[in-house]
């Protein structure tokens, strides 16, 4: 069980049509069209359902696939990382653990990082919030 529950009907009123595909039904963005793709200040990546912190900047990396990547969450805790069998293919779902909204998928194709991993985000599933000073 999640922190934060909502009905279907509560997460269509709070989030925008496309948010709500990405969020709410797995969708996935356009790649290379996320407002977040091309962000490079210091800060904080937040779920955009619920808040919950995701990812600092520190992780994030380009990775040339059109969506923001990250090497690791914030927290060991703070995505939960669900088999995904759709489109014939098998691969890593990405949730936020606080409410269980999709965020992208998990890769282990980027050697170039610390842990191997890219976290392949869609923009609109996440909020920035700079570091301020």
């Amino acid at each position: 069980m999640y922190k934060v529950t909502k009905s279907e009907d509560e997460w269509r009123n709070e989030l925008s049509p496309q948010e709500y595909q990405v969020l709410r039904q797995a969708g996935t963005e356009r790649p290379g069209t996320g407002e977040l793709l091309n962000e490079e200040r210091v800060g904080v990546y937040h779920c955009r359902a619920c808040g919950a912190e995701l990812f600092r900047s520190e992780t994030k990396f380009e990775a040339h696939c059109g969506w923001p990547s990250f090497y690791q969450p914030k927290e060991s805790d703070a995505v939960e990382l669900i088999e995904d069998r759709t489109l014939g293919m098998v691969r890593t779902e990405v949730r936020c653990a606080n409410c269980g909204s999709h965020l992208g998928h998990v890769f282990d194709d980027a050697p170039q990082t610390p842990t191997g991993d890219r976290f392949c985000m869609n923009s609109v599933s996440m909020t920035f919030e700079p570091t301020q000073g």
